[in-house]
């Protein structure tokens, strides 16, 4: 180790995520010499793959729409929603410093948002918001990355179009309405002519969307304020004297650099969604760790969680559950060794499908969020059987719609059928054939489905009651945009398996994002933020955006922290400018 070579800074930053990008650029913006040490070889972690959305009640974008809530409102919904979970510390954190952290990054970086102002709360219990609480990335042109954007991570391959992401909102809308519509199919046209000139000139898309912008922007704000950006770069222990974490060794390009960080560490690693021995010890329905899929990229093996442990962090696996659940597909590759997870998040509300076990039975409300529908899948599962459900829907809702990574008209059915991907039948009986479903059931149920959809009515589960089913179906199908009758053959289904988004157990924490021991004190110089941290959600899922919120926000928390910040106060130069450094020092260049 004595001939180790060094590196020296104020904070390091392990993974390249929102939350660890949020880190290294509000310590950047106070002044801060911060290295972020990534260890794939391009940066964005699990938010790269993702939709980008932060649940900011109270935020900047609401406000100046005129949403205007009082913090009781989002407070109320979260204590009914967490019970138990509940951390009034934590809450409390996010409810009043998320808006502010909101703020800091419009104000003083690359980053802007647009709003999520229709976009309501999961379920309706009391305090729940029907708009006004969520945020997203606009998108961003890659070009102005420079050479960053050949070291950003793509899009999922899976959700995209041969490489081309689409946006949340009208962007997606405009794409499913392109065969009805001719000012949607001129926007699809434009977006498609537009991605073939990037993929030819520069390989890839530079129209960035979702969590890729998000990404994107924070990268750039982190190369703006001098961060030191390192990929290859794996820590493999963190360096400490007798009171303090004080750095790490990190293996940077085969090398392995003492780091060391006069400030602290801020472990953002992503969690442990691929880190089977951790996911048997903690998934309660996967004895072996294997019988579960994660959407999150597979280097995100739970080396942040592993080096705070080391050193006496305790790992907060009490939570309500484990992991963002979500139904996963699994989309088989030519060589069938790297088969690739495509999350179900969207088309479950569209009307004109339904899920069945392989009684023939539907288990769920298809439009609920993701979580609450793996959570029901699980429940329903009697012990010792494979947990599975099946997608089942006609030849229009495919054609409309597309199941899951079967894109609709005018794509081809055949490479997903010769594939096996995606189940067919000219009748259900042939279809439940091919699935090993209950044939019988499976008629049975479909029978009284279609009699209720027709009228837009759900008896059994209420398909398309709530504010969030409506917003997820179809705006333009009446009486009930999320339903509608399974009738037309021939018929198509697709396997789903519980799988996730990344996970919710992770280091205890407190309201500063300091990494806590068995006794609940803070580790001197350890931060953990992101899924590296355990949720404050407490393994609930309350709303989109439940994830990124809060890493970006105590992500912000950890570089005020780090710095000795005193966050909004009032430079003496400018009374209406809020200045981000610690007081008496501020700086006109913020």
């Amino acid at each position: 180790m004595k001939d180790e070579p060094k590196l020296d800074c104020d904070v390091l930053v392990l993974g390249s995520g929102a939350a660890g990008l949020s880190a290294a650029v509000t310590a950047a913006a106070q002044g801060l010499r911060v290295i972020v040490a990534e260890k794939e070889d391009v940066f964005g972690g699990t938010t790269a793959w993702s939709g980008g959305w932060l649940w900011i009640p109270r935020n900047p974008l609401a406000t100046r729409a005129g949403i205007r809530e009082d913090i009781e409102a989002p407070r109320t919904y979260l204590k009914s929603e967490l019970g138990a979970q509940y951390d009034a510390a934590k809450a409390d954190a996010l409810l009043e410093r998320g808006p502010e952290m909101v703020e800091f990054f419009e104000r003083h970086t690359a980053v802007r948002f647009i709003d999520g102002n229709r976009i309501p709360d999961f379920h309706t219990t009391p305090g729940a918001g029907t708009g006004g609480r969520s945020v997203c990335a606009m998108p961003f042109d890659g070009r102005e990355l420079g050479p960053l954007i050949d070291k950003l991570r793509k899009p999922l391959s899976v959700t995209t179009i041969n490489g081309m992401a689409l946006g949340s909102g009208q962007d997606l809308a405009h794409f499913y309405r392109a065969t009805r519509s001719l000012r949607s199919a001129l926007y699809a046209s434009r977006r498609l002519a537009a991605f073939g000139w990037h993929k030819l000139r520069y390989g890839r898309s530079m129209h960035l969307v979702n969590g890729n912008a998000l990404t994107a922007r924070l990268l750039k704000s982190a190369a703006d304020r001098g961060v030191d950006l390192r990929t290859r770069a794996k820590a493999i222990g963190l360096l400490r004297d007798a009171s303090r974490v004080t750095g790490a060794r990190v293996e940077i390009d085969g090398v392995v650099h003492q780091v060391r960080a006069a400030r602290g560490v801020v472990l953002a690693c992503g969690g442990f969604p691929h880190d089977v021995a951790r996911r048997a010890r903690t998934f309660a329905y996967t004895p072996s760790g294997r019988e579960h899929w994660s959407a999150a990229p597979r280097s995100n093996t739970g080396d942040g969680i592993r080096l705070g442990e080391s050193i006496g962090a305790h790992f907060d696996g009490a939570l309500e559950a484990p992991a963002a659940w979500a139904p996963v597909s699994i989309v088989p590759t030519h060589d069938g060794v790297k088969d690739v997870a495509f999350p179900h998040l969207i088309e479950r509300a569209k009307p004109g499908v339904i899920a069945v076990t392989r009684a023939g039975k539907r288990f769920v409300n298809e439009a609920s969020s993701y979580h609450d529908f793996v959570g029901a899948l699980l429940d329903t599962t009697p012990p010792g059987e494979e947990v599975c459900a099946w997608l089942v829907c006609d030849h229009r809702f495919q054609r409309r719609y597309g199941l899951g990574f079967s894109k609709p008209f005018p794509f081809p059915l055949g490479p997903y059928r010769r594939s096996g991907y995606l189940k067919h039948g000219a009748t259900l009986a042939a279809l439940a054939a091919q699935c090993g479903i209950d044939a019988h059931a499976l008629a049975e149920t479909v029978s009284t489905y279609n009699q209720y959809a027709k009228q837009g009515f759900d008896p059994q589960f209420h398909k398309g009651s709530t504010p969030y089913n409506r917003v997820q179906g179809d705006a333009g199908h009446e009486p009930n945009p999320c339903l509608a009758p399974v009738e037309n053959g021939p018929y198509y289904a697709v396997k789903l398996l519980p799988g996730s988004l990344g996970t919710f157990s992770g280091l205890a924490t407190d309201a500063q994002a300091r990494a806590l021991d068995r006794s609940g004190r803070a580790i001197d110089g350890l931060y953990a933020v992101g899924n590296d941290s355990a949720s404050m959600m407490g393994g609930c899922y309350p709303s989109g955006g439940i994830t990124l919120g809060p890493a970006m926000t105590f992500g912000y928390l950890a570089g005020l922290s780090l710095a000795g910040a005193q966050p909004a106060t009032a430079c003496a130069s400018d009374s209406e400018q809020k200045c981000f450094y610690p007081q008496g020092q501020c700086n006109d260049t913020v």
